[in-house]
């Protein structure tokens, strides 16, 4: 049977994490347009030529690995880079994003949030994207 969208997009975002270089989480991104087409990938990992947390260990700062720059913000900073809009697109990520990527996404324009695993939920990430009209959805619910 053919795979519905939803299905087929999370199982890619647990491709993408296999990339991951920071052993804490193993985090990946899809960055979906309105026309079911992918725009841009991330996982978390190193600011890119620079020594990864699997090479050299992790730098720890409040609890939080600072060498690591989040999946979805790198699938973000990509399009960044390259001129692609993500304005009404929506974002499938293996983890429910972060306060600061919360905030970049709906910067962004992202519209929804489709997400598989439950990683530290912060009660203003979520204040701000139903004050911003950003639909989140737990994957399978």
């Amino acid at each position: 049977m053919r795979k519905d969208w939803d299905e087929y997009f999370m199982e890619i975002t647990e491709l993408v994490a296999s990339r991951s270089t920071c052993d804490r989480a193993f985090v990946g991104c899809v960055l979906v347009n309105g026309d079911k087409r992918i725009v841009s990938t991330g996982y978390n990992g190193s600011i890119g030529g620079n020594p990864h947390c699997s090479e050299i260990g992790h730098t720890m700062r409040d609890g939080h690995c600072i060498a690591t720059i989040h999946a979805e913000m790198n699938a973000l900073l990509y399009c960044a880079k390259e001129g692609i809009s993500v304005k009404g697109a929506t974002c499938y990520v293996t983890h429910f994003p972060c306060l600061n990527c919360t905030k970049a996404l709906i910067q962004a324009g992202i519209k929804k949030i489709i997400y598989q695993n439950d990683y530290r939920i912060d009660d203003y990430a979520v204040k701000l994207l139903e004050m911003n009209g950003v639909e989140y959805i737990k994957y399978g619910e």
